[in-house]
């Protein structure tokens, strides 16, 4: 990838990077790290008349919220002459939701079949909505569509606006995950953020292509990867230097032979003129299959658990951002679809079918 695309995907992503930065720090709801010598709780602090089970909840809320970002000690109450105290707040039912809502979630070690088709059928529809609408009204749906994922990951966890996790388990269910409602980012954002990127980056059907390989090898390799990870040869461990890191080769196979027959359908059918497909039938079962592989190998890189930036930069509180297949994936898979066209002569402006694969 040339230099000019990265400065582009640097420019792209910066505003909601700045903005999420100075969230972190300034909004006024944005919960705040103690320091340690003062995130000693006593009970006196506790309301006379609050039950046990009501500050225990309290008490594991405002850990977890602790966890995400912020940091000013509370000023000590003025009737305690005790130097290590600090007001524990009170949360509504609203804001400790999130709570309950994990425990019903399933960890990332789950197969969770919900999410992979949640995953696959959102990835055909964005694929179908790069496709079907002009880019220039295709683009900055997406970045509104972002802006507002970016907006709820940064409020959901803060005091006022639990509904927030509410409101996202009631329309995704069990295709979250526990980690998803105990601090981190969803992977919508990152999800949004990979298309977003992509379809301002490469041609349409590139970017197209790269998104529908996010559809289907990302879940595709975690579904064969799970599978077969008792086969102790295919893992990759740590031996990588932390590239792919429990992660295994059978899955990227997996996720890669399981593209091909989608890929080779798309390409089969484009509109390829009177000339027909350059190469024949041997170049279109190379791209298909390069192209398959280029997007499980993507998904095959990004360690698990997840790479995640400092809780500060140069002294700057930053939100938990990480590093996710979801957007690399579409990336890189648009990415190599442009250097494989080249590979094989193919024309950079190939339209795809009407509906893609009829």
């Amino acid at each position: 990838m040339k230099l000019s695309s990265f400065c582009s995907i640097g420019i792209l992503t910066s505003p909601w990077l700045v903005v999420a930065t100075v969230a972190a720090v300034n909004f006024p709801f944005a919960p705040r790290v103690l320091p340690r010598h003062t995130s000693r709780v006593y009970s006196s602090s506790l309301d006379a008349n609050r039950n046990t089970a009501a500050a225990a909840k309290d008490a594991l809320a405002y850990t977890l919220m602790q966890q995400r970002g912020g940091s000013t000690a509370a000023t000590p109450s003025a009737n305690n002459n005790e130097d290590f105290t600090n007001q524990l707040p009170t949360f509504s039912d609203s804001d400790n939701e999130h709570i309950e809502i994990a425990k019903k979630l399933k960890n990332r070690n789950a197969t969770n079949l919900s999410r992979k088709v949640t995953h696959a059928a959102f990835g055909i529809f964005f694929a179908c909505l790069n496709q079907f609408i002009p880019r220039a009204k295709f683009l900055p749906l997406m970045c509104g569509i972002t802006a507002a994922s970016l907006t709820v990951e940064l409020l959901r966890y803060r005091k006022g606006f639990g509904w927030m996790n509410s409101a996202l388990h009631f329309f995704l269910g069990g295709a979250l995950r526990k980690h998803e409602m105990e601090g981190k980012f969803t992977g919508s954002f990152y999800y949004f953020l990979g298309v977003t990127v992509s379809a301002y980056l490469f041609p349409q059907t590139a970017a197209t292509m790269g998104i529908c390989q996010l559809a289907l090898a990302d879940p595709s390799a975690s579904f064969f990867g799970r599978r077969t990870r008792h086969i102790y040869w295919s893992r990759i461990e740590g031996q990588l230097g932390g590239i792919g890191r429990n992660k295994g080769l059978l899955g990227f196979l997996g996720g890669a032979l399981f593209c091909f027959p989608f890929n080779y359908r798309v390409f089969k059918i484009a509109k390829w003129g009177a000339a027909g497909i350059p190469g024949g039938n041997a170049s279109l079962i190379t791209v298909s299959l390069l192209l398959g592989m280029a997007g499980a190998f993507a998904d095959l890189a990004v360690p698990t658990p997840a790479l995640v930036m400092p809780k500060k930069v140069l002294g700057v509180p930053v939100p938990p951002f990480h590093v996710d297949d979801n957007f690399v994936v579409p990336i890189f898979s648009g990415w190599a679809c442009t250097k494989i066209f080249d590979l094989v002569g193919w024309d950079q402006g190939l339209k795809l079918a009407e509906h893609i694969i009829m």
